[in-house]
This record gives structure tokens, C-alpha cells and sequence, in this order.
């Protein structure tokens, strides 16, 4: 029998691309997001479009029963939704950043906790957590976002050994920069960011190195890969960076201290 998958913020990115790979490799897929109409090319590869917002409980319940009325089960669910969110700790508006933390964390947790009775019933499954390397490595400016990061992988490495006994895998993809047009949503979020004198100069500096940053980013195949090889290992990896930078911030974080770490970021966003 084919594996039945859902992939959370299945329109774009990361999440269209595993959606699209897991399509082609025979297994019967599900990609949600809040747009039904982005996700045309999943329906006409051969998958299941359903429409789901991960901040709304009711949205998420029906989602799920949908899926199980239809198949009798979820075999991999992959939490790719969400979306980043910049500013300073001093000048940015919290609200903004609770948005992002229901849909990055809150979100995450909603869905696995709809489809982990399930799982839990046929004693295995799958869940994949897509985190980031910032989810390790925090900077000047990404402070929220990175937290939001930071706590996926928290409640992942809880997860896992929660549910480990009922045979259940849990992991954590820790993808660094890679072309997806992530990098042109948040530019153009980049440019309407204002927060007044004292920090401006830096989000003036921090555009262009972002810009460069994707620029050269290789496509990501890589991070569908990592995600594809967690759903079919039966002892995946608990967690996996992908891409040379997440491995080498993660690394270079782990060797230097703190203060060197931090001259060394704030040399290359050119913030120091």
C-alpha cells in the first residue's frame, strides 16, 4: 500500500517541491496550505489539494478527518508551514510576532496533535519538522524568527520522546539559504521594515547581504531529499542541517564563543 503524506504549506517552497518529489515517487500525497488555487500543479501531478489553516483549530480537525474518512489513515505528516518575520527586539511590534509564532509553532503542534492519535493506533508513522539553521544559530534582526525556530526544534526533541514507543519517528530538517522565492517575499517585507534612526542603518546593511546570500543559494533539491529520506528510513536521523552554510554556522557556533561568533556575524552583515 502507498504511504499516505501530508505536507503542510504545500503552495510554495520547500513544501510544493516534497509535495511534488513525493508525487512522483508514487506515494499518495496531501498538500495543504490556505490557497487551494496555488497548489494546481500538485492536483494535476497526481496529488490531493485540501485547503487548511494551521491557526485555526476547526480548519485543522477538518482537515485531518477529511483525510482519514478517505484513506483510513497518515502514514509521514511533514510541518512545513510558516513564514519568517524580521525586526528588532527594542522597535518591533509583538503582535506581528505572535502571528508568526501561531503559524511557525502553534501551528506545527495543532496539526501533529490531530494526526498523532492516529498514528499512535497503528502503532507508527512519521512526523517532520522543518526548522532552519537559525534554529541553532541566532542573529542581530532575526531574533523572533529564530526563536520560533529555536522552539520547533525544542518541541521536536520532546516529540520524539513522547512518541517513540508507539513507533513513531519524529525529525528535524535544518535547512540553511536555498532558492525557493522565500528570499523575494522577504525582501519586499525587508524594504517596508522602518524602525526609525537608531537601526534603519542596519536594515540598510542587512538588505544587500541577504540579497547576496540568495543570490548564490543552490537550489533545494537537497532539503526534498532530507525530507524524502526521513519519511522512508526506518531509523531516520533525529535531526539533519542541510546546505554548506547551516552546517558551518552551526559548527563555527559550537567551536567559537560567543563574542567572536557575534563579530564574526556582525562583520559579515556589515552591521558592526
Amino acid at each position: 500500500m502507498s504511504k499516505v503524506i501530508l505536507v503542510t504549506g504545500a503552495s510554495s517552497g520547500f513544501g510544493k517541491f516534497t509535495a511534488l518529489e513525493l508525487i512522483k515517487k508514487g506515494y499518495t500525497v496531501y498538500g495543504a496550505a490556505r490557497r487551494l488555487e496555488q497548489m494546481k500543479e500538485l492536483v494535476q501531478q497526481g496529488g490531493f489539494a485540501i485547503k487548511m489553516d494551521v491557526t485555526s483549530e476547526q480548519s485543522v480537525a477538518d482537515s485531518i478527518a477529511t483525510i482519514i474518512k478517505k484513506e483510513g489513515r497518515i502514514d509521514a505528516l511533514v510541518n512545513n508551514a510558516g513564514y519568517g518575520a524580521y525586526g528588532f527586539i527594542e522597535t518591533t511590534n509583538i503582535d506581528q510576532m505572535k502571528r508568526m509564532f501561531e503559524v511557525n509553532v502553534w501551528g506545527a503542534i495543532r496539526v501533529s496533535q490531530h494526526v498523532l492519535p492516529h498514528m499512535r493506533k497503528a502503532q507508527s508513522g512519521s512526523i517532520i519538522n522543518i526548522s532552519s539553521i537559525v534554529g541553532k544559530v541566532s542573529t542581530a534582526f532575526l531574533g523572533f524568527y529564530a526563536a520560533s525556530k529555536h522552539a520547533v526544534e525544542a518541541i521536536s526533541d520532546a516529540m520524539r520522546q513522547e512518541v517513540g514507543r508507539f513507533g513513531i519517528n519524529v525529525s528535524i530538517i535544518e535547512p540553511g539559504a536555498f532558492s525557493t522565492g522565500f528570499d523575494d517575499v522577504v525582501l519586499k517585507e525587508l524594504e517596508e521594515v522602518h524602525p526609525g534612526p537608531a537601526y534603519q542603518p542596519i536594515v540598510d546593511s542587512f538588505i544587500p547581504y541577504f540579497r547576496n546570500m540568495y543570490e548564490k543559494a543552490p537550489t533545494p533539491e537537497p532539503v526534498v531529499k532530507a525530507i524524502v529520506s526521513a519519511i522512508e528510513s526506518k531509523k531516520p536521523k533525529t535531526r539533519q542541517a542541510v546546505g554548506s552554510d547551516a552546517k558551518g554556522g552551526i559548527m563555527m557556533k559550537g567551536l567559537l564563543g560567543d563574542r567572536t561568533f557575534d563579530n564574526i556575524m556582525l562583520g559579515q552583515m556589515k552591521m558592526k
